[in-house]
């Protein structure tokens, strides 16, 4: 018998047509107290919204009836709630009428079920909606000025968008972004790095900087400190404010 979910959760609504996304994916929030409800269409989506105590939605794009688009309209006629979109993978106009239409972010399909929770834990910080408190700050994620770096799920995002990034340029990544302001010298990173190339050297140190400066530009984040070494040089943001 599954576990009724505490009036403390967060209440969440999944309005999709698969009807074999919700369950697992109702599984995985639970791990992190929250509630994942599903409606298979809009209407049936929009009449779980007229009872309350739904504290976000994740709407699909490609719905029967109307599309997310103009399901996320209605839904902002009369309510605030934080909006997520889910979107075909590089339709990048998608995620721009999601947003201009008044949704709080997007996930590209296919996504991790961690990145989709990661997702939803930040716009409920950032709204806090029903007057519960703002959900604890999440270690692995780490949010500045123009970037965000999640450690869970090995992901970065520059403005937005999604880095393609190599196993090694994220794990430079990650290590200056847990230190912002502090310089490490190649000695530091190779010694943090060694592991993941086994030809890493003192000079490869360097070009993995170089790759990966080029995939953060236009940000100019990470500075050379001449006979030192490099740092992160960003100011963080507050969660999602990226």
């Amino acid at each position: 018998m599954q576990a009724q979910p505490t009036s403390a959760m967060h209440r969440i609504l999944l309005i999709d047509d698969d009807t074999q996304l919700g369950p697992p994916l109702a599984a995985y929030f639970a791990r992190f107290d929250m509630a994942l409800e599903s409606a298979l269409s809009p209407s049936a989506g929009l009449a779980r919204l007229k009872q309350g105590g739904i504290d976000a939605a994740i709407l699909d794009v490609m719905l029967p009836e109307m599309d997310g688009f103009a399901l996320c309209r209605t839904i902002r006629k009369d309510n605030d709630l934080p909006i997520i979109m889910l979107t075909a993978r590089g339709e990048v106009m998608d995620r721009v009428v999601g947003l201009e239409l008044g949704a709080d972010d997007y996930v590209p399909k296919p996504f991790e079920p961690r990145e989709l929770v990661a997702r939803v834990q930040t716009v409920l910080r950032r709204r806090a909606p029903g007057g519960k408190a703002a959900l604890p700050a999440d270690p692995n994620l780490l949010t500045f000025n123009g970037l965000l770096v999640n450690a869970t799920t090995r992901t970065a995002q520059r403005q937005g968008q999604l880095l393609d990034l190599t196993s090694t340029e994220f794990d430079l990544l990650l290590l200056l972004a847990r230190a912002p302001g502090k310089v490490f010298s190649r000695d530091d990173i190779l010694n943090q790095l060694r592991g993941h190339e086994a030809e890493l050297y003192t000079r490869a140190v360097d070009i993995v900087v170089s790759r990966l400066r080029k995939k953060l530009e236009p940000l100019d984040c990470i500075k050379t400190l001449r006979n030192a070494g490099y740092t992160l040089a960003l100011e963080a943001a507050a969660p999602g404010l990226v």
